[in-house]
């Protein structure tokens, strides 16, 4: 009898450690983030944290550029477009995505995320904010008459032409009494 008392014991324990195993765990609650827009809507945290670090440290900013408090939560409102300048990080996250794989044949990963190649924020910004677009100066043309080149470009007939008959050397010094 008392060997039927420990299978019993035994069966019994090993049923319940079966059935607790077999029973679905419960699943973790998932956080969804609100009004995400340009970003994947099942992005983790730790991407999303991942992505906003990298554009904080490229325009060299913090949340609140783009992001306002609220003041009543004393917390900072993350889905809130209250900003202009959220709204134009959207438009300009499409336009790397779209220069990515037009120009670079960036391909998205399992989550929408486009991979790192190309360009990104930094390639521009630099860690300013507002980067300062500058037009690029017209380019000097030289003709009959005009200006003489500059350090650097060599002289007309390419790097090492002869200076014409008669003109000293380059570097030499006039001789003495004439």
């Amino acid at each position: 009898m008392i060997i039927n008392k420990k299978l019993l014991a035994s069966v019994t324990l090993l049923s319940v450690v079966v059935f607790m195993a077999m029973s679905p765990a419960p699943k973790p609650e998932e956080h969804k983030f609100k009004n995400l827009k340009v970003l994947p809507k099942n992005i983790t945290d730790k991407q999303l944290d991942a992505v906003m670090d990298e554009w904080a440290h490229s325009l060299n900013v913090h949340c609140n550029f783009c992001h306002v408090r609220d003041e009543q939560a004393h917390k900072m409102d993350f889905a809130s477009d209250a900003k202009p300048e959220k709204d134009m990080a959207r438009h300009m996250y499409k336009m790397m995505n779209d220069i990515n794989k037009k120009y670079f044949e960036a391909k998205k990963d399992s989550l929408g995320m486009m991979t790192q190649t190309g360009i990104n924020c930094y390639s521009c910004h630099r860690g300013v904010s507002h980067p300062e677009v500058v037009a690029a100066p017209a380019p000097q043309r030289r003709g009959p008459g005009g200006p003489p080149p500059g350090p650097g470009v060599p002289p007309p007939g390419g790097p090492g032409a002869q200076p014409p008959a008669g003109a000293p050397a380059p570097g030499a010094q006039p001789p003495v009494g004439q």
